[in-house]
C-alpha cells in the first residue's frame, strides 16, 4: 500500500488542509513529501497522521486483503458464468474504489474490471476501461500484459475483428504465464478459429477446452464449447458427431433451464437438419428457436431468414413470403444491409424470377463477395446462376461462374 498517497486521499476527503492534519506533528512541507511519496515517514511520524485521520493501519491491510479476495472472486464468477454473483462482487469491489489507486492491488483491479465490462457486453465503457489500461501497459508485469493482451483479444472477437484476435491469442499460446484459465483459452482460440471457418483447428481447440472445463466441473463452459463444436462438426460434414453434440445440448440445457442458449442450440440443430435435408425437423427447430428469442437482434434476423429459405424449399410459398417479408423489416430496422438484399432477392424471385436472376448478378453476388468472401450462400448463387446459364446455353457465363466456385 502507498501509504503517502493514501494519507492524502483521507486528508482531502475529510476536508483538512495539510496545515491542519501537520499541526503538532511534522512540519507542513515534510507532510508534503510524504503525500508525494517523495519522502517516507518514520513509523511513529505515520501512527501519528494516521490516528489524527481516524484511519487504522491494521484495517488498511485488511482492506487490501479484501481488495485481492474480491478481485479472485469476481475472476472466478466471470469463470463459471454466474452473471449475477459477479455483479454482487463488483458492486463490493465499487465500495474500495477510494483506496484501490493506492494499492499493490490496482492494475489486478483494472483487468478484472474490463474482463467484467466486456462479459456484461458494456461496450462503451469496455473501450474507456481498454483505452485507460492501453496507457498503463508499459508498467504491466508480464502475466498482466499477457491477460491484458487475452482480453483485447476477447473484446476482438465480441466486434467481429476475428483476423486479428486470433493473431493475438496465437501469440499469447506461446507466452509462459497468463492469469486466465486454461479453458477460457483454449475457448477463445477455439472460437476465433470457428469465426474464421478454420473448422478443423477450432475442433482441436475446442476438444482442448472441453477437458479442462470439465476437469474444472464447469457446466455452462461445457455446454458453451459443445455448441462450438457442433456447429464446426456440421461445417466439416461429420454430422454424426453434431447430432450428439445438439441432442446432448437439448437436453442438458432444457434440465438446467439455460433459456438464454436454448435458441443458439435449438437454431444449429435447425441447421444441422437442413444440411442433411430432413426438411421439416429444420423447419420445427428454426420455428422453436424463433419463439424463445425476446429480442429482434441479429440471431432473430438469421432465424426468420433461415425459416424462409426451408419454406421456399418445402413449396410452402405464402410461409415464405411471410418469412422474407419479415427478413426485409428487420433489416431494415437493424440497418443490416445483407439480409436487406438477400430478402429483396428472394420476394422478387417469388414475383419475377428473371428478374431476380439479374439482380443476384448485379446486386446479391457483388455484396456478397465483397463482405463475405466464398461463403456457403455465395457458393448457392454461383452454382444458380451456373445451372441457368447451361440451361439456356450461354456456356461462357456457366463456366465463369464454375471458375468462381473452384
Amino acid at each position: 500500500m502507498q501509504f503517502g498517497p493514501l494519507i492524502k486521499f483521507y486528508r482531502i476527503q475529510q476536508g483538512l488542509t495539510q496545515k491542519e492534519l501537520a499541526n503538532g506533528i511534522c512540519s507542513v512541507p515534510h507532510l508534503s513529501k510524504i503525500e508525494s511519496n517523495s519522502k517516507e515517514a518514520n513509523e511513529e511520524t505515520m501512527g501519528l497522521l494516521l490516528e489524527r485521520l481516524g484511519v487504522n493501519l491494521a484495517s488498511i491491510t485488511e482492506n487490501e486483503d479484501q481488495i485481492k479476495l474480491l478481485v479472485a472472486e469476481l475472476n472466478e464468477k466471470i469463470d463459471y458464468y454466474l452473471n449475477d454473483e459477479a455483479d454482487d462482487v463488483m458492486e463490493r469491489l465499487k465500495e474500495f474504489e477510494g483506496i484501490i489507486p493506492f494499492s499493490t492491488n490496482l492494475h489486478t483491479y483494472e483487468l478484472a474490471k474490463y474482463r467484467y465490462l466486456i462479459f456484461k457486453g458494456k461496450i462503451f465503457e469496455a473501450s474507456k476501461q481498454f483505452e485507460l489500461l492501453n496507457k498503463q501497459k508499459n508498467i504491466f508485469s508480464q502475466p498482466q500484459m499477457a491477460l491484458f493482451s487475452y482480453l483485447r483479444a476477447v473484446w476482438l472477437l465480441k466486434k467481429g475483428n476475428c483476423k486479428k484476435a486470433d493473431e493475438i491469442l496465437d501469440a499469447i499460446g506461446k507466452a509462459s504465464k497468463i492469469e486466465i484459465s486454461s479453458g477460457e483459452l483454449l475457448y477463445h482460440r477455439a472460437l476465433a478459429k470457428s469465426s474464421l471457418e478454420e473448422t478443423g483447428y477450432a475442433i482441436y481447440y475446442g476438444k482442448l477446452a472441453m477437458e479442462e472445463f470439465m476437469e474444472d466441473h464447469n457446466f455452462k463452459r461445457i455446454l458453451h464449447v459443445m455448441i462450438l463444436l457442433g456447429i464446426n462438426y456440421t461445417h466439416s460434414k461429420i454430422y454424426e458427431e453434431a447430432q450428439d453434440c445438439f441432442k446432448h445440448l437439448i437436453r442438458n440445457a432444457e434440465l438446467l433451464k439455460e433459456t438464454k442458449l436454448l435458441p443458439d442450440i435449438y437454431h444449429n440443430m435447425g441447421y444441422l437438419q437442413k444440411k442433411l435435408n430432413n426438411y421439416q425437423d429444420a423447419i420445427l427447430f428454426f420455428e422453436k428457436s424463433k419463439a424463445m428469442q425476446t429480442q429482434i437482434n441479429l440471431h432473430y434476423l438469421i432465424t426468420s431468414y433461415s425459416i424462409g429459405e426451408i419454406n421456399l424449399e418445402l413449396g410452402n410459398i405464402d410461409k415464405a413470403r411471410e418469412a422474407f417479408e419479415e427478413v426485409q423489416e428487420v433489416s431494415k430496422k437493424l440497418d443490416n444491409r445483407k439480409y436487406k438484399i438477400l430478402s429483396n432477392y428472394y420476394l422478387m424471385n417469388l414475383e419475377s424470377p428473371e428478374k431476380s436472376l439479374a439482380y443476384s448478378e448485379s446486386k446479391v453476388i457483388p455484396y456478397l463477395e465483397e463482405s463475405d468472401g466464398k461463403s456457403e450462400e455465395l457458393i448457392g448463387f454461383y452454382k444458380m446462376l451456373s445451372n441457368h446459364y447451361q440451361k439456356i446455353g450461354r456456356f461462357d457465363q456457366a463456366v465463369k461462374y464454375i471458375q468462381k466456385i473452384n
